[in-house]
């Protein structure tokens, strides 16, 4: 072979077996271009597959469907946002109608700090031969206090509902105020009940349960505050969802 084959030979092997670092580099092959070039040089330098992938931009439909994700996320809130305040402006205009229309309602409504998701209640009037309302009678208390909190998903959820004064005792009426009924309940709630169907099943059962105005101070151990209170009624939807709810008999209504 001449000297001349000898390195034509020599040319074309170099040239088959050259090293994938110097084909990127001269940008030739599958690998050429510069996101794939940085891929493997951080993939020679110790970086993980996981992390160089990161580094490459985002999929343009990938970015699009997060976008559309949230979008529809947020629609869903604004819906419900929308659906809590026009069902909460009905029920208060109705409410107020009939406050303006009689002269001694069974109970008012005022909104707390003009919040329309936050209303104090001040029921009036409950069963007078019952001792509770001798209770108040003889106290000179005028009313009991309600305090409701609507959440994000009234009417499909029930408003939260405590007592804040005066401090009663049995009736149903738990720690910190909190409110032993079912229909207060996820499981024992309807979106159908109204404010006004909420109260006046508070008004029966707090009477059923024989509930007394609490004389004695209470004991330290025992806070009455929204908080304990919200503790006290998570405790039990707890024990309620474990065991279920005692049926009364019919004769009793």
């Amino acid at each position: 072979m001449t000297s001349r084959s000898k390195e034509k030979v020599a040319a074309a092997f170099r040239k088959l077996f050259r090293s994938p670092e110097k084909l990127d580099n001269d940008g030739a092959g599958p690998s050429g271009s510069p996101a794939r070039r940085g891929l493997l040089r951080r993939h020679r330098d110790g970086v993980s597959p996981a992390e160089a992938a990161a580094s490459l931009p985002p999929s343009p439909g990938a970015t699009g469907l997060v976008k559309k994700k949230a979008a529809g996320a947020n629609e869903v809130r604004e819906r419900a946002a929308a659906v809590r305040t026009r069902r909460l402006m009905k029920e208060l205009k109705e409410i107020q109608r009939l406050q303006d229309s009689r002269p001694d309602p069974v109970f008012t409504v005022e909104l707390v700090n003009d919040n329309l998701f936050e209303w104090h209640v001040r029921l009036h009037q409950i069963d007078p031969e019952s001792e509770l309302a001798g209770d108040l009678r003889e106290l000179h208390i005028s009313h009991i206090l309600l305090h409701l909190i609507f959440p994000e998903n009234f009417p499909f959820a029930p408003p939260f509902m405590r007592v804040i004064e005066p401090r009663i005792e049995k009736g149903f009426v738990m720690e910190g105020g909190a409110i032993c009924m079912e229909l207060l309940t996820p499981r024992g709630w309807a979106s159908a009940y109204t404010v006004e169907a909420v109260v006046m099943q508070f008004a029966a059962s707090v009477v059923k349960g024989q509930g007394r105005v609490a004389r004695a101070p209470p004991r330290p151990s025992r806070e009455f505050s929204r908080r304990r209170a919200e503790e006290a009624f998570r405790s039990l939807v707890k024990t309620h969802d474990k065991y279920g709810w005692v049926t009364p008999a019919l004769s009793d209504g």
